[in-house]
């Protein structure tokens, strides 16, 4: 009966697997029909699929004579542009990125403001261009801003004039039966068409108005048809015809110091200066080791406010121009510890003294430098004296002082 049944398991077992094998086939036949029309289906959609939306949209740059603000370009992202003061914005002043990879509107540029034809001169006056305003050169008859009211005054007979480089007649032709009559440039013209005369344009008056262009950095000499700029004394004109560049004195030996002063160049001039040192007080003396440095002689031991006096004093010469933008820099004191000594572990500056103490700030720029800062913009001419000590600590204890007596040279210009 065991071996009946165990044939009967036998024949069992090989009846599932064939019944398995013949599920398997017609699995997989199954998986790979319906994986023949998932790649039929995504072919189709994908041919008739439009086209992804684009990420971003190409880089936009700023017009010439104006600025951009904004720097993404992805879509939807918006940048807005601006012109630069005298020109107007023709175009679009915001863009924004499409999802199709395109910006809205049209490229933007920005186009100068044409003053004169916003603000025309009546009454035969003539229009001149400035930055950001405009001038009316009025006949003498004719006054106010754009020549609008008759003037009270009788125009002067056009015959007589003062000075006949800053007048000429006309240059006229016969054309087509009408007299045309021009003037050189740097003349207007002045009168009437029949009775008209070429003056001199004062170029020196026309843009000395706030706002219009500079055209000499010091002074401005008006000549016949054209201007000219000339600088004080002690002062060269520029290649450029209207900087001004100070005259080294000293380099040039143009200076009078005696053997025993050096010459200092300023602004406009020199200066003939002979550092002392301070005279001899209680313990504390001092000897010059050169023309700039004065030394401490040694101290006696017991004497503490020979110790506490500076160790040196150094005299700094400095050449500032008027309204000299500020914060700036001027000065800087450092120390160095000398060979087989350990230097200071920590330094001290101050401004001795309270004069002027409202144009400096000393501050350290780094563990062994201090730096002293003009704050207070100082007009010129002056001359001002500021003394700097930096005191040198090691663990804490008072090791030395170093006093710097700096004398600033301000000129009376700009430049």
């Amino acid at each position: 009966q065991s071996c009946f049944s165990r044939q009967q398991l036998l024949a069992a077992i090989r009846q599932m697997q064939q019944l398995l094998k013949g599920q398997e086939t017609q699995f997989s036949e199954g998986l790979r029909a319906v994986r023949s029309r998932l790649s039929t289906i995504h072919a189709s959609l994908a041919k008739a699929a439009p086209e992804l939306p684009a990420a971003s949209c190409p880089a936009l740059q700023a017009p010439a004579d104006g600025r951009k603000f904004g720097t993404k370009y992805l879509v939807d992202h918006e940048v807005h542009f601006a012109c630069d003061p005298g020109f107007q914005l023709l175009g679009s002043s915001t863009r924004m990125c499409q999802a199709n990879g395109s910006w809205t509107g049209q490229e933007p540029r920005c186009a100068k403001i044409s003053e004169c034809l916003s603000s025309s001169c009546q009454n035969g006056g003539m229009c001149l261009e400035g930055l950001n305003h405009f001038k009316c050169l009025c006949p003498p008859q004719w006054t106010g801003t754009t020549c609008q009211y008759q003037a009270q005054t009788t125009p002067p007979a056009w015959s007589v004039m003062d000075d006949q480089a800053f007048s000429r007649p006309p240059r006229c032709a016969q054309i087509a039966q009408t007299q045309q009559c021009s003037c050189d440039p740097g003349f207007h013209m002045s009168g009437t068409p029949s009775n008209g005369i070429c003056q001199d344009l004062n170029e020196c008056e026309v843009y000395q108005q706030e706002g219009g262009p500079r055209l000499c950095a010091h002074a401005c000499v008006n000549i016949p048809g054209s201007f000219r700029c000339s600088c004080p004394t002690g002062y060269v004109l520029l290649g450029d015809g209207k900087s001004c560049e100070d005259i080294d004195e000293c380099s040039l030996s143009q200076d009078n110091c005696t053997s025993g002063s050096t010459c200092i160049n300023t602004g406009g001039g020199f200066q003939c200066v002979t550092p002392q040192c301070p005279p001899a007080a209680g313990n504390v003396s001092y000897v010059k080791t050169s023309p700039f440095q004065c030394e401490r002689n040694p101290c006696p031991m017991e004497s503490r406010s020979c110790h506490q006096a500076p160790k040196t004093i150094s005299f700094h010469y400095l050449s500032l121009p008027s309204k000299l933008q500020t914060p700036a820099p001027l000065f800087r004191m450092a120390t160095a510890a000398a060979p087989g000594r350990p230097g200071p572990d920590s330094l001290r500056f101050g401004i001795a003294g309270r004069n002027n103490r409202g144009h400096f700030v000393v501050q350290r720029s780094d563990r062994h430098t201090g730096e002293l800062l003009l704050v207070q913009s100082l007009q010129g001419p002056r001359t001002i004296h500021v003394d700097v000590d930096m005191a040198e600590y090691l663990d804490r204890v008072f090791q030395t002082k170093h006093l710097s007596k700096i004398t600033l040279f301000v000129s009376a210009y700009e430049f």
